[in-house]
């Protein structure tokens, strides 16, 4: 057979990985930098997408004050149309607003031109909403392509990724989704119980969750609320620290 023949399928084929695997892991940065940890090994930055959703966010807002917790909401323009108040609220309450576009697309196969629309869209409704232009960004699927990071910078915000998605849109009891938050509590635990320090820097989680659901208003959340408020008090008596996107290992770029 000729050589050609085979190399360019093994070449194509091989290509292709690459770009999946650039547009999906969640710590790839072979389509721009994004950030997927915190800092320090007890800077835990809890977020959650697909909001502001009026059945389930005001709970978690108030389960987060309880606690002293401050986390980091990526909303849907959409959605921040229907509940400007409650959007507003999040900011007020000292939360970090970020955008998660404004209908929820798959931005692996959405062109240049319809993504820098939804990215426009989204910080144009939580503008109005709030008064501030968000600074930090998540795509929707975690899926990226290759011209999201430069249209993300030009609107002057930073990608940001996770160490953790435990899946709790998924339609399972909330003891299996608290059994699959308990990475978190490892982590810290494995570092507490080091002899030596490690010879690299140390770095903490980015947890990612799901207020609302992108398809589905006033989506039911509650598991995810009850499994926070299993892990809240169990996180802090471990000593982790509840930070923002802001908070975390970088700030937002600059205007």
């Amino acid at each position: 057979m000729t050589p050609w023949l085979v190399a360019v399928p093994a070449f194509a084929a091989g290509f292709a990985g690459l770009t999946a695997y650039g547009a999906v892991n969640s710590r790839s940065q072979l389509f721009g930098h994004t950030l997927c940890q915190t800092d320090a090994p007890k800077k835990l930055a809890i977020t959650f997408d697909d909001g502001p959703n009026p059945a389930i966010t005001p709970k978690l807002l108030d389960l987060l004050d309880s606690h002293r917790a401050k986390a980091t909401f990526f909303l849907l323009g959409k959605y921040v149309r229907e509940s400007p108040g409650l959007t507003k609220e999040i900011s007020a309450r000292g939360h970090l607003i970020g955008n998660h576009t404004n209908s929820h697309p798959n931005l692996f196969f959405t062109g240049p031109s319809e993504t820098r629309n939804e990215l426009l869209r989204c910080s144009e409704a939580i503008g109005q909403a709030t008064w501030e232009e968000p600074r930090w960004f998540r795509p929707p699927f975690g899926y990226r392509s290759p011209w999201l990071s430069s249209l993300v910078l030009q609107q002057r915000m930073r990608t940001v990724m996770w160490t953790l998605m435990p899946g709790d849109w998924r339609p399972k009891p909330q003891e299996w989704l608290i059994e699959r938050i308990k990475p978190i509590a490892a982590h810290v635990q494995n570092f507490a119980a080091r002899s030596q320090p490690a010879q690299k820097p140390c770095t903490g989680d980015v947890l990612c969750l799901h207020d609302g659901h992108y398809g589905i208003p006033n989506a039911d959340r509650t598991r995810t609320v009850g499994a926070l408020e299993y892990w809240l008090p169990r996180w802090r008596d471990l000593g982790l620290e509840f930070v923002t996107m802001r908070e975390t290992n970088g700030k937002a770029v600059e205007a």
